[in-house]
């Protein structure tokens, strides 16, 4: 009866706690969120409303260009061993 034990209940109990006290505290947030939300000023209110939609502009990342300059290295070394040319390059190209 490992499961019934004193240590496995009170595990439980706090893990339910925790949860619960997790979950109230977001609802709270949220609800002051809200009501700071209707004291603002018009303006500030919408620029926090369309400011999520920042993120519908796609950032290329840094590495993008990183992949690109260790390509162009391949390549050069390939020339320089005096390997012939694969045909994916010649297609690429």
């Amino acid at each position: 009866m490992d499961l019934l034990s004193n240590n496995t209940i009170f595990i439980f109990f706090v893990f339910v706690a925790l949860v619960t006290g997790l979950f109230s505290f977001v609802v709270w947030a949220m609800l002051k969120m809200v009501t700071w939300g209707k004291s603002m000023s018009k303006g500030a209110y919408l620029f926090l409303a369309l400011f999520p939609l920042i993120s519908i502009i796609p950032i290329p990342p840094p590495t993008y260009e990183n992949v690109q300059k260790a390509k162009q290295e391949q390549r050069k070394r390939k020339e320089d061993s005096g390997d012939p040319p694969d045909d994916e390059d010649e297609l690429a190209s």
